[in-house]
Protein backbone atom coordinates (compact mmCIF):
# COMPACT_ATOMS: atom_id res chain seq x y z
CA UNK A 1 0.00 0.00 0.00
CA UNK A 2 1.09 3.42 -0.41
CA UNK A 3 0.38 7.38 -0.11
CA UNK A 4 0.14 9.87 -2.43
CA UNK A 5 1.36 14.09 -1.96
CA UNK A 6 -1.52 15.84 -2.27
CA UNK A 7 -2.21 17.53 -4.85
CA UNK A 8 -3.26 21.43 -5.46
CA UNK A 9 -6.01 21.56 -8.90
CA UNK A 10 -5.01 24.77 -9.64
CA UNK A 11 -1.57 24.93 -9.44
CA UNK A 12 -1.83 21.65 -11.64
CA UNK A 13 -3.34 24.23 -14.32
CA UNK A 14 -4.47 27.77 -13.65
CA UNK A 15 -7.22 26.70 -16.18
CA UNK A 16 -8.56 24.00 -14.55
CA UNK A 17 -12.38 24.89 -13.46
CA UNK A 18 -12.90 26.19 -17.16
CA UNK A 19 -11.07 22.90 -18.21
CA UNK A 20 -10.42 20.20 -15.74
CA UNK A 21 -9.98 17.42 -18.76
CA UNK A 22 -6.37 17.47 -19.29
CA UNK A 23 -5.81 17.40 -15.32
CA UNK A 24 -8.13 14.36 -14.73
CA UNK A 25 -6.22 12.65 -17.31
CA UNK A 26 -2.89 13.29 -16.31
CA UNK A 27 -3.95 11.77 -12.92
CA UNK A 28 -5.61 8.95 -14.49
CA UNK A 29 -2.68 8.01 -16.28
CA UNK A 30 -1.08 7.91 -12.72
CA UNK A 31 -3.45 5.67 -10.97
CA UNK A 32 -7.12 6.06 -10.05
CA UNK A 33 -7.06 7.93 -6.46
CA UNK A 34 -5.30 11.06 -5.68
CA UNK A 35 -5.21 13.37 -2.44
CA UNK A 36 -6.03 16.66 -4.27
CA UNK A 37 -6.70 20.05 -2.82
CA UNK A 38 -10.02 21.41 -4.43
CA UNK A 39 -10.53 24.71 -5.74
CA UNK A 40 -12.33 25.88 -2.50
CA UNK A 41 -9.14 25.23 -0.40
CA UNK A 42 -10.64 21.70 0.86
CA UNK A 43 -8.43 18.51 1.22
CA UNK A 44 -9.97 14.94 -0.53
CA UNK A 45 -9.25 12.23 -2.46
CA UNK A 46 -9.99 11.71 -6.08
CA UNK A 47 -11.14 8.75 -7.71
CA UNK A 48 -10.63 9.08 -11.40
CA UNK A 49 -10.98 6.42 -14.35
CA UNK A 50 -14.19 4.67 -15.62
CA UNK A 51 -14.03 1.64 -13.77
CA UNK A 52 -12.78 2.72 -10.54
CA UNK A 53 -15.48 5.55 -10.55
CA UNK A 54 -18.77 3.23 -11.44
CA UNK A 55 -17.11 0.99 -8.65
CA UNK A 56 -16.63 3.54 -6.24
CA UNK A 57 -20.43 4.50 -6.84
CA UNK A 58 -21.34 1.19 -5.53
CA UNK A 59 -19.49 0.68 -2.51
CA UNK A 60 -20.88 1.20 0.56
CA UNK A 61 -17.38 2.03 2.48
CA UNK A 62 -18.37 5.23 1.18
CA UNK A 63 -21.11 7.16 2.78
CA UNK A 64 -23.10 10.63 2.27
CA UNK A 65 -24.59 10.58 5.34
CA UNK A 66 -22.74 13.44 6.73
CA UNK A 67 -25.37 14.56 9.41
CA UNK A 68 -25.23 11.38 10.74
CA UNK A 69 -21.36 11.02 10.99
CA UNK A 70 -21.48 14.37 13.24
CA UNK A 71 -19.19 15.94 10.68
CA UNK A 72 -21.63 17.70 8.15
CA UNK A 73 -19.50 21.29 9.16
CA UNK A 74 -16.50 19.38 7.06
CA UNK A 75 -18.90 19.89 3.63
CA UNK A 76 -21.13 22.60 5.02
CA UNK A 77 -21.46 25.73 6.59
CA UNK A 78 -24.74 25.20 8.03
CA UNK A 79 -26.02 23.95 11.15
CA UNK A 80 -25.90 20.51 11.32
CA UNK A 81 -29.58 20.56 12.28
CA UNK A 82 -30.65 22.17 9.00
CA UNK A 83 -33.58 21.06 7.36
CA UNK A 84 -32.61 21.25 4.18
CA UNK A 85 -29.97 18.58 4.51
CA UNK A 86 -32.85 15.97 5.61
CA UNK A 87 -32.83 14.27 1.67
CA UNK A 88 -32.03 11.25 -0.23
CA UNK A 89 -27.88 12.35 -1.16
CA UNK A 90 -27.00 13.02 2.48
CA UNK A 91 -28.49 9.62 3.52
CA UNK A 92 -27.38 5.89 3.18
CA UNK A 93 -29.76 2.58 3.39
CA UNK A 94 -32.30 2.07 4.92
CA UNK A 95 -33.11 5.75 5.35
CA UNK A 96 -32.12 6.27 1.56
CA UNK A 97 -34.13 3.46 0.47
CA UNK A 98 -37.09 4.71 2.60
CA UNK A 99 -36.83 8.96 1.47
CA UNK A 100 -36.50 7.33 -2.48
CA UNK A 101 -39.55 5.18 -2.10
CA UNK A 102 -41.74 7.87 -1.06
CA UNK A 103 -40.82 9.93 -3.40
CA UNK A 104 -40.64 7.69 -6.16
CA UNK A 105 -44.39 6.92 -5.56
CA UNK A 106 -44.98 11.17 -7.63
CA UNK A 107 -41.83 10.92 -9.62
CA UNK A 108 -43.33 8.36 -12.44
CA UNK A 109 -42.20 8.24 -15.74
CA UNK A 110 -45.78 8.77 -16.80
CA UNK A 111 -46.02 12.03 -15.28
CA UNK A 112 -42.69 12.94 -16.52
CA UNK A 113 -43.81 12.15 -20.32
CA UNK A 114 -47.24 13.86 -19.70
CA UNK A 115 -45.48 17.31 -19.49
CA UNK A 116 -43.64 16.91 -22.73
CA UNK A 117 -46.69 19.48 -23.86
CA UNK A 118 -46.44 21.86 -21.21
CA UNK A 119 -42.59 21.74 -21.54
CA UNK A 120 -42.94 22.03 -25.37
CA UNK A 121 -44.94 25.39 -24.71
CA UNK A 122 -42.92 26.68 -22.28
CA UNK A 123 -39.68 26.37 -24.96
CA UNK A 124 -41.63 28.33 -27.66
CA UNK A 125 -42.35 30.99 -25.12
CA UNK A 126 -39.34 31.44 -24.63
CA UNK A 127 -37.75 31.45 -27.33
CA UNK A 128 -40.47 33.82 -28.65
CA UNK A 129 -39.87 36.35 -26.15
CA UNK A 130 -35.94 35.79 -26.92
CA UNK A 131 -36.38 36.28 -30.46
CA UNK A 132 -38.92 39.04 -30.55
CA UNK A 133 -38.60 42.48 -32.18
CA UNK A 134 -35.89 40.98 -34.26
CA UNK A 135 -33.47 40.38 -31.90
CA UNK A 136 -30.33 38.44 -33.15
CA UNK A 137 -28.08 37.75 -29.94
CA UNK A 138 -28.95 37.06 -26.34
CA UNK A 139 -27.13 35.27 -22.84
CA UNK A 140 -28.51 32.12 -23.88
CA UNK A 141 -28.39 31.00 -19.60
CA UNK A 142 -30.82 33.56 -18.86
CA UNK A 143 -32.69 33.75 -21.49
CA UNK A 144 -33.37 30.38 -22.12
CA UNK A 145 -31.21 27.34 -20.58
CA UNK A 146 -32.19 28.79 -16.79
CA UNK A 147 -36.18 29.89 -17.24
CA UNK A 148 -37.30 26.57 -18.71
CA UNK A 149 -36.48 24.15 -16.16
CA UNK A 150 -36.66 26.67 -13.64
CA UNK A 151 -40.20 27.23 -14.73
CA UNK A 152 -40.96 23.23 -15.35
CA UNK A 153 -39.66 22.30 -11.97
CA UNK A 154 -41.44 25.04 -10.14
CA UNK A 155 -44.58 24.37 -11.61
CA UNK A 156 -44.22 20.27 -11.00
CA UNK A 157 -43.64 21.27 -7.25
CA UNK A 158 -46.08 24.04 -7.24
CA UNK A 159 -43.76 27.18 -6.61
CA UNK A 160 -45.60 30.16 -6.90
CA UNK A 161 -44.43 32.10 -10.01
CA UNK A 162 -43.22 35.21 -8.08
CA UNK A 163 -41.00 33.22 -6.08
CA UNK A 164 -38.80 31.78 -8.90
CA UNK A 165 -36.54 34.62 -8.87
CA UNK A 166 -35.17 34.06 -5.44
CA UNK A 167 -34.37 30.42 -6.15
CA UNK A 168 -32.24 31.13 -8.28
CA UNK A 169 -30.08 33.13 -5.79
CA UNK A 170 -29.89 30.36 -3.30
CA UNK A 171 -29.61 27.41 -5.54
CA UNK A 172 -26.49 29.11 -7.33
CA UNK A 173 -24.91 29.16 -3.19
CA UNK A 174 -26.24 26.04 -2.17
CA UNK A 175 -24.16 24.41 -5.23
CA UNK A 176 -21.17 26.94 -5.68
CA UNK A 177 -21.02 28.97 -2.67
CA UNK A 178 -19.31 32.65 -2.74
CA UNK A 179 -18.16 32.78 1.21
CA UNK A 180 -19.64 30.41 4.24
CA UNK A 181 -21.89 33.45 5.29
CA UNK A 182 -23.96 33.46 1.92
CA UNK A 183 -24.13 29.35 2.16
CA UNK A 184 -25.39 29.39 5.32
CA UNK A 185 -27.94 32.41 4.76
CA UNK A 186 -29.36 30.25 1.10
CA UNK A 187 -29.90 27.53 3.53
CA UNK A 188 -32.03 29.47 6.00
CA UNK A 189 -33.77 31.35 3.61
CA UNK A 190 -34.49 28.75 1.54
CA UNK A 191 -35.63 26.59 4.45
CA UNK A 192 -38.01 29.29 5.94
CA UNK A 193 -39.45 29.59 2.42
CA UNK A 194 -40.58 25.94 1.63
CA UNK A 195 -41.68 25.59 5.05
CA UNK A 196 -44.11 28.06 4.89
CA UNK A 197 -44.79 26.82 1.13
CA UNK A 198 -45.25 23.54 2.70
CA UNK A 199 -47.62 24.54 5.20
CA UNK A 200 -49.96 26.04 2.61
CA UNK A 201 -49.97 22.96 0.48
CA UNK A 202 -50.83 20.99 3.34
CA UNK A 203 -53.95 23.76 3.91
CA UNK A 204 -54.50 23.37 0.76
CA UNK A 205 -53.10 20.91 -1.70
CA UNK A 206 -53.47 20.95 -5.67
CA UNK A 207 -52.54 18.45 -7.84
CA UNK A 208 -48.48 19.23 -7.77
CA UNK A 209 -45.69 17.19 -6.73
CA UNK A 210 -44.73 18.87 -3.37
CA UNK A 211 -48.97 18.12 -2.44
CA UNK A 212 -48.44 14.34 -3.32
CA UNK A 213 -45.59 14.37 -1.25
CA UNK A 214 -47.16 15.76 1.78
CA UNK A 215 -50.01 13.57 1.69
CA UNK A 216 -48.13 10.37 0.32
CA UNK A 217 -48.61 7.57 2.75
CA UNK A 218 -47.03 3.81 1.70
CA UNK A 219 -48.75 0.81 2.64
CA UNK A 220 -46.63 0.52 6.19
CA UNK A 221 -48.36 4.23 7.05
CA UNK A 222 -45.32 5.45 6.60
CA UNK A 223 -44.44 9.39 5.06
CA UNK A 224 -42.41 12.18 4.85
CA UNK A 225 -41.57 13.84 7.74
CA UNK A 226 -42.22 17.55 8.00
CA UNK A 227 -37.89 18.08 8.47
CA UNK A 228 -38.04 15.51 5.64
CA UNK A 229 -40.58 17.44 3.43
CA UNK A 230 -38.34 20.35 3.47
CA UNK A 231 -35.14 18.49 2.75
CA UNK A 232 -36.62 16.80 -0.29
CA UNK A 233 -38.17 19.82 -1.86
CA UNK A 234 -34.90 21.73 -1.44
CA UNK A 235 -33.36 18.92 -3.50
CA UNK A 236 -35.45 18.50 -6.26
CA UNK A 237 -35.71 21.82 -6.98
CA UNK A 238 -32.13 22.72 -6.99
CA UNK A 239 -31.38 19.30 -8.52
CA UNK A 240 -34.27 19.67 -11.06
CA UNK A 241 -32.89 22.80 -12.71
CA UNK A 242 -29.58 23.11 -12.16
CA UNK A 243 -28.87 19.98 -14.04
CA UNK A 244 -30.83 20.98 -17.30
CA UNK A 245 -29.43 24.49 -17.54
CA UNK A 246 -25.85 23.05 -17.32
CA UNK A 247 -27.02 20.24 -19.74
CA UNK A 248 -28.06 22.91 -22.49
CA UNK A 249 -25.12 25.39 -21.81
CA UNK A 250 -22.69 22.67 -22.47
CA UNK A 251 -24.40 21.25 -24.99
CA UNK A 252 -24.05 23.84 -26.96
CA UNK A 253 -20.77 25.02 -26.60
CA UNK A 254 -19.80 21.36 -27.60
CA UNK A 255 -21.78 22.12 -30.84
CA UNK A 256 -20.40 25.31 -31.60
CA UNK A 257 -16.51 23.75 -30.98
CA UNK A 258 -17.20 21.37 -33.02
CA UNK A 259 -18.99 23.01 -36.27
CA UNK A 260 -18.94 19.84 -38.17
CA UNK A 261 -21.12 17.86 -35.64
CA UNK A 262 -23.30 20.83 -35.11
CA UNK A 263 -24.22 20.85 -39.20
CA UNK A 264 -25.19 17.32 -39.29
CA UNK A 265 -27.42 17.72 -37.10
CA UNK A 266 -29.08 20.37 -38.33
CA UNK A 267 -29.70 18.28 -41.56
CA UNK A 268 -30.55 15.04 -39.82
CA UNK A 269 -32.51 15.66 -36.82
CA UNK A 270 -32.63 12.04 -36.22
CA UNK A 271 -29.93 12.47 -34.38
CA UNK A 272 -30.72 14.41 -31.76
CA UNK A 273 -31.51 11.54 -28.90
CA UNK A 274 -27.80 10.10 -29.62
CA UNK A 275 -26.48 14.06 -29.15
CA UNK A 276 -28.31 14.67 -26.14
CA UNK A 277 -26.12 11.68 -25.05
CA UNK A 278 -22.74 12.61 -26.17
CA UNK A 279 -23.20 15.62 -24.79
CA UNK A 280 -24.08 14.22 -21.58
CA UNK A 281 -20.96 12.13 -21.81
CA UNK A 282 -18.67 14.85 -23.55
CA UNK A 283 -19.29 17.19 -21.05
CA UNK A 284 -21.61 16.75 -18.33
CA UNK A 285 -23.70 19.21 -16.01
CA UNK A 286 -22.18 17.41 -13.01
CA UNK A 287 -18.24 17.66 -12.66
CA UNK A 288 -18.17 15.37 -9.52
CA UNK A 289 -20.04 13.44 -7.59
CA UNK A 290 -21.63 15.12 -3.88
CA UNK A 291 -18.75 14.54 -1.51
CA UNK A 292 -18.52 11.13 0.55
CA UNK A 293 -16.61 10.14 3.06
CA UNK A 294 -14.45 6.72 4.16
CA UNK A 295 -16.55 4.97 6.85
CA UNK A 296 -13.87 2.58 7.15
CA UNK A 297 -9.72 2.13 5.28
CA UNK A 298 -10.34 1.78 2.14
CA UNK A 299 -8.05 0.71 -0.54
CA UNK A 300 -7.85 1.24 -3.92
CA UNK A 301 -5.07 0.63 -6.53
CA UNK A 302 -2.32 0.34 -3.87
CA UNK A 303 -3.80 3.41 -2.60
CA UNK A 304 -5.33 3.37 1.41
CA UNK A 305 -7.86 5.96 1.63
CA UNK A 306 -8.02 6.61 5.38
CA UNK A 307 -11.54 5.93 7.72
CA UNK A 308 -13.47 9.86 7.81
CA UNK A 309 -11.50 11.15 5.37
CA UNK A 310 -13.63 13.15 2.21
CA UNK A 311 -14.09 11.63 -1.19
CA UNK A 312 -14.49 12.87 -4.72
CA UNK A 313 -15.95 10.91 -7.83
CA UNK A 314 -14.42 12.14 -10.46
CA UNK A 315 -17.73 11.41 -12.98
CA UNK A 316 -16.22 13.75 -15.84
CA UNK A 317 -13.36 11.51 -16.17
CA UNK A 318 -15.08 8.63 -16.22
CA UNK A 319 -16.93 9.74 -19.05
CA UNK A 320 -13.67 10.87 -20.58
CA UNK A 321 -11.89 7.11 -19.95
CA UNK A 322 -10.50 6.05 -23.57
CA UNK A 323 -10.67 2.23 -21.40
CA UNK A 324 -14.10 2.49 -21.75
CA UNK A 325 -15.28 5.32 -24.40
CA UNK A 326 -12.81 5.08 -27.81
CA UNK A 327 -11.27 8.54 -28.69
CA UNK A 328 -12.53 10.30 -25.60
CA UNK A 329 -11.89 13.59 -26.66
CA UNK A 330 -13.76 13.60 -29.68
CA UNK A 331 -17.52 15.14 -29.87
CA UNK A 332 -18.78 12.82 -31.88
CA UNK A 333 -22.66 12.52 -31.51
CA UNK A 334 -23.42 9.26 -33.51
CA UNK A 335 -21.18 7.80 -30.97
CA UNK A 336 -22.93 5.33 -29.01
CA UNK A 337 -22.65 6.86 -25.62
CA UNK A 338 -23.80 4.52 -23.55
CA UNK A 339 -22.58 3.58 -19.80
CA UNK A 340 -21.60 7.29 -19.60
CA UNK A 341 -21.91 7.81 -15.74
CA UNK A 342 -23.81 11.58 -16.78
CA UNK A 343 -26.04 11.11 -14.01
CA UNK A 344 -24.62 8.94 -11.57
CA UNK A 345 -24.78 5.43 -11.16
CA UNK A 346 -25.92 3.01 -8.37
CA UNK A 347 -28.84 3.60 -5.58
CA UNK A 348 -27.98 7.60 -5.74
CA UNK A 349 -28.48 7.04 -9.72
CA UNK A 350 -30.47 10.51 -10.50
CA UNK A 351 -34.24 10.18 -9.50
CA UNK A 352 -34.85 13.08 -12.68
CA UNK A 353 -32.94 11.76 -15.74
CA UNK A 354 -35.66 11.33 -17.38
CA UNK A 355 -37.27 14.95 -16.84
CA UNK A 356 -33.98 16.43 -17.74
CA UNK A 357 -33.22 14.28 -20.62
CA UNK A 358 -36.92 15.12 -21.95
CA UNK A 359 -36.12 19.03 -21.50
CA UNK A 360 -32.68 18.55 -23.22
CA UNK A 361 -34.05 16.88 -25.99
CA UNK A 362 -37.27 19.80 -26.61
CA UNK A 363 -34.68 22.71 -25.94
CA UNK A 364 -31.75 21.43 -28.19
CA UNK A 365 -34.50 20.46 -31.06
CA UNK A 366 -36.12 24.19 -30.42
CA UNK A 367 -33.23 26.03 -30.71
CA UNK A 368 -32.13 24.29 -34.16
CA UNK A 369 -35.45 24.94 -35.75
CA UNK A 370 -35.83 28.43 -34.49
CA UNK A 371 -32.35 29.81 -34.62
CA UNK A 372 -30.51 27.66 -37.06
CA UNK A 373 -27.67 30.08 -37.65
CA UNK A 374 -27.56 29.82 -33.71
CA UNK A 375 -22.78 31.10 -32.78
CA UNK A 376 -20.67 32.15 -30.00
CA UNK A 377 -21.31 35.88 -28.90
CA UNK A 378 -17.62 35.71 -28.07
CA UNK A 379 -15.00 34.93 -30.12
CA UNK A 380 -12.72 32.92 -27.33
CA UNK A 381 -13.95 30.59 -25.14
CA UNK A 382 -11.66 31.66 -22.16
CA UNK A 383 -13.76 34.60 -21.55
CA UNK A 384 -17.13 32.90 -20.36
CA UNK A 385 -17.53 33.14 -16.54
CA UNK A 386 -17.89 29.57 -14.76
CA UNK A 387 -19.24 28.32 -11.78
CA UNK A 388 -17.42 28.26 -8.76
CA UNK A 389 -16.18 24.62 -7.46
CA UNK A 390 -15.94 21.26 -8.62
CA UNK A 391 -19.85 19.63 -8.85
CA UNK A 392 -21.91 21.57 -11.25
CA UNK A 393 -20.21 22.36 -14.33
CA UNK A 394 -21.54 25.15 -16.26
CA UNK A 395 -21.19 28.75 -17.27
CA UNK A 396 -22.85 31.31 -15.48
CA UNK A 397 -23.50 33.28 -19.21
CA UNK A 398 -23.02 31.94 -22.79
CA UNK A 399 -23.51 34.84 -25.50
CA UNK A 400 -24.75 33.80 -28.41
CA UNK A 401 -26.15 35.02 -31.70
CA UNK A 402 -28.25 34.04 -34.76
Amino acid sequence: MTTRPIVDLMELSPDFLRDPYPVYAKLRAEGPVHRVRIPRGQEAWLIVGHEACRAAFTDSRFSRDWVRSGNVNNMFHVDPEQPALAHMLMSDPPVHTRLRRLVTKEFTPSRTEAMAPRIQQISDELLDEMTADGRRQADLISSFAFPLPMTVICELLGVPELDRLAFRGWSNEIVGPTTPEAEAAAYDELSVYLGELITAKRAEPGEDLLSGMIHTVDAGGDRLSPKELIGMSMLLLVAGHETTVNMIGNGVRALFAHPEQFAALKSDPSLLDGAIEEMLRYDGPVENGTIRFALEDVEIGGVTIPAGDSVLISMADADRDPARFKNPERFDIRRDARGHVAFGHGLHYCLGAPLARLEGRIAIRGLLERCPDLSPGLADDAELPWMPGMLIRGVKELPVRW
